[in-house]
């Protein structure tokens, strides 16, 4: 396992899936433009674009965070054996997720914090696991910290109807609801000091509770943007949505105005679903920004070749 150290805060990158997600730039990104997926210096291929097939690669990864003697974990993937109708390559997967938590040196009961940025199907499912045929908390001894926006949203008993209308069934019921319910979530708005080093805040956009998760330790600046980035290409183009963004409008300006914070304060950017090396920082280049340079992990390619798989 890779990790990274700034200021106090230990970072690992703890992998579900790396791979391609069915869907062209032109889908993913609506209004995208063009020249970025095709100009061959953006650093889109191949690691964020097969060449060969157009289709988009993505990463589910869980970020490890370890802080003032905690155990954090931020965004818990897709999880296993869970019911995904209306989203098929995450419909009931067989990952070795939790082993390579351990091979981090985790086990589920040593996890003291949950941040879920969001309650998107690919950022709870770790949540919890299937013990028989119930749902359970996944880490038992954990405080999941979850945005009290997004858990109203998505909560059918409130009756929103999402924006797509389509790839979040279920999610509520399988992994947010048994850990509320086993008493294990604190719902939080607005911003919730972590510790001294980190710190959450409220970035609607992507969803009305979507969040962000600041670092600052001594003169190292982080942010775990979550989805407000699924690619580069939306460093390249900030005005570029991915299509699962409930609010357009409000996720452009959240999306410039955390670019605009990191490359003033020369932060790394940490979004959920980078593959290749998974966190950028950023410098402004006119209206938009470009990737001044690439955190230090091995690109997840690289890995799966020598493992010779990109499913683990």
């Amino acid at each position: 396992m890779e990790q990274i150290n700034l200021g106090d805060v230990t970072i690992t990158r703890v992998w579900e899936y790396y791979g391609p997600v069915e869907m062209t730039p032109d889908t993913f990104f609506p209004g995208s433009p063009q020249e970025i997926w095709e100009d061959g210096a953006s650093g889109l291929t191949p690691f964020f674009l097969d060449p060969e097939t157009n289709i988009v690669n993505s990463a589910i990864q869980t970020w490890l965070l370890r802080s003032e003697g905690k155990t954090i974990l931020v965004d818990t993937g897709v999880g296993n054996h869970k019911e995904r109708p209306y989203a098929p390559v995450w419909s009931r997967l067989e990952t070795d997720f939790l082993a390579n938590l351990a091979r981090a040196g985790v086990a589920p009961e040593d996890v003291d914090i949950v941040v879920n940025t969001h309650l998107h199907i690919d950022h709870v499912g770790w949540n919890t696991y299937l013990d028989g045929r119930r749902w359970v908390p996944t880490f038992p001894n954990a405080t999941y910290l979850m945005p009290k926006d997004d858990f109203d949203f998505w909560n059918p008993e409130n009756g929103h109807k999402p924006l797509l209308g389509r790839g979040n069934q279920n999610v509520f019921e399988d992994s947010v609801a048994p850990v509320h319910e086993a008493g294990q979530t604190l719902l939080w708005e607005d911003s919730y000091q972590i510790d001294a080093d980190l710190r959450l805040d409220s970035a609607p956009g992507h969803t009305p509770g979507s969040s962000v998760l600041t670092l600052a330790s001594g003169s190292d600046r982080a942010v775990f943007v979550g989805d407000l980035l699924h690619s580069p290409a939306q460093i390249l183009d900030p005005e570029t949505n991915s299509c699962f963004c409930e609010d357009p409008v409000g996720a452009r300006a959240t999306r410039r105005k955390l670019l605009g914070w990191a490359a003033d304060n020369n932060a790394l950017v940490i979004p959920a679903h980078l593959g290749g090396h998974g966190a950028a920082e950023v410098v402004r280049d006119g209206s938009r920004f470009a990737i001044k340079d690439w955190a230090p992990f091995t690109p997840y390619s690289e890995q799966a070749e020598a493992r010779g798989r990109t499913s683990l």
